[in-house]
């Protein structure tokens, strides 16, 4: 019997795929568990209109995503911080403080985890900072930290 898969099901196949499988174990347990749905051309014709769907949707994102990294490499994001002898901090910058700053000064929101900082910034200057948009997207953050007198 043909099926479609709705979910991932180990050993067998992934959402999305089409694939032959034994009567019985399509009826008692892929279809009953709501893994999978009986291949028809109803269902086919669903199918691919959904992965188009996905896949504009996937351009899309990706767009988003380089129009955005073309923003983030001109920003440059300023902050404060108390340092001592030699340009040390006292304490670090963390991502968390570089993207309350560039929610707050420029207006647009980043998840502190994309951004991709081995460790915490513990020196005055600049630093450029990677910032992960999609998969296929890395923008260039620079981060500029000033003394406070």
């Amino acid at each position: 019997m043909k099926v479609i898969f709705l979910k991932d099901v180990k050993g067998k196949g992934k959402k999305g795929d089409v694939k032959n499988v034994a009567d019985g174990y399509a009826h008692n347990f892929l279809i009953k568990q709501g893994l999978a749905m009986e291949a028809n051309n109803a269902s086919i014709s669903t199918l691919d209109a959904q992965k188009k769907k996905e896949e504009k949707a996937a351009a899309e994102e990706l767009a988003e995503a380089k129009k955005l990294k073309e923003t983030l490499d001109k920003i440059t994001v300023e902050l404060f911080a108390k340092a001592g002898e030699g340009g040390r901090l006292f304490g670090s910058i963390t991502t968390k403080q570089i993207a309350e700053e560039l929610q707050k000064k420029h207006g647009i929101k980043i998840d502190k985890r994309k951004m991709e900082i081995v460790d915490a910034i513990r020196t005055l200057g600049h630093t450029k900072v990677p910032v992960k948009l999609h998969h296929e997207v890395t923008a260039i953050l620079t981060v500029s930290v000033v003394e406070v007198k």
